[in-house]
């Protein structure tokens, strides 16, 4: 009897060992970070900026305390990696400027991506990450692209920033007309963007940004913005794609215009780059 519970015991702690080794690979074939096989394009020549949060604690407006945030990994890594191979110049720039705060979790065994560890181990990235251009500093109009990274700490400065927002604007009305966009809470910091007659810039466009399911799924309804909610007040265009929990669904929307593309949450943000790219190219300019 005893020995059948010594082997009961083992099994499972085998079967448990299994599961915890293959545990990435089955979140990943259920949506996780799904590779991208779409179309690519070279852009030598081309500059892009991503931008990213300067805010590093989850916690309620006005407290201090709590578990460490910041942008999510794969929203900085995964677009950076998809513009820098494509020949572009690519600079980081945050709200505060400084040391851009990466969310700990997100650079977990289960989060991580390919383009996550290379950055861990890429001198010249993690250079530019830890000595982030403060948005004040930098011409948004000198790019050829905007990509306005993610995570919980973009829902505490990307929507409140004015700075941000008049840059966003600037950028639009460039005569090269750069494709602007972002990923997850990114998006935010498009909400206050405003046209030439002071109308909301994004009022009437196709856009998406990480749904409201997937926040209340996550339990994480503490942050100050929402995009689908903040989106939906701007008059945004919403759209989402939805899974058994969306922390596995994926969605990418390029507006009829084709200024702006936007991606769901962190599965979208290597084809959201992809995408940004390929505008970029069919404009010939």
């Amino acid at each position: 009897m005893k020995k059948k519970l010594l082997i009961g015991l083992a099994s499972i702690v085998v079967l448990t060992f299994i599961v915890v080794l293959a545990l990435p690979t089955i979140m990943h074939k259920a949506g996780l970070h799904p590779e991208y096989t779409g179309a690519t394009v070279e852009l030598p020549g081309k500059r892009a900026l991503i931008v990213t949060t300067s805010h590093n604690v989850l916690a309620a407006v006005g407290e201090t305390e709590g578990p460490a945030t910041g942008v999510a990994a794969s929203e900085l890594t995964n677009p950076y990696y998809a513009f820098l191979d494509g020949g572009m110049e690519v600079h980081v720039a945050s709200i505060k400027g400084g040391a851009v705060p990466i969310a700990p979790d997100s650079l977990g065994r289960l989060t991580a991506t390919p383009e996550t560890r290379r950055y861990l181990e890429d001198p010249i990235f993690k250079a530019k990450v830890e000595n982030s251009i403060q948005i004040d500093e930098i011409d948004f109009t000198d790019y050829d692209i905007i990509f306005l990274a993610g995570g919980w700490g973009a829902a505490y400065d990307m929507g409140y920033s004015p700075l941000l927002a008049r840059e966003v604007s600037r950028a639009y009305y460039a005569e090269h007309e750069p494709v602007i966009g972002g990923v997850c809470h990114g998006v935010l910091g498009l909400i206050n963007a405003k046209d030439k007659s002071g109308k909301l810039l994004i009022a009437g466009r196709a856009m998406t940004g990480v749904s409201d399911k997937q926040i209340k799924e996550l339990k994480i309804e503490i942050t100050p913005q929402h995009p689908e909610t903040e989106l939906r007040k701007a008059g945004a265009l919403f759209e989402s794609q939805t899974a058994f929990r969306d922390l596995f669904a994926t969605h990418v929307v390029v507006d009829k215009e084709r200024r702006f593309v936007t991606g769901q949450n962190q599965n979208s943000a290597t084809e959201t780059a992809h995408k940004m790219m390929l505008v970029i190219a069919e404009q010939g300019k």
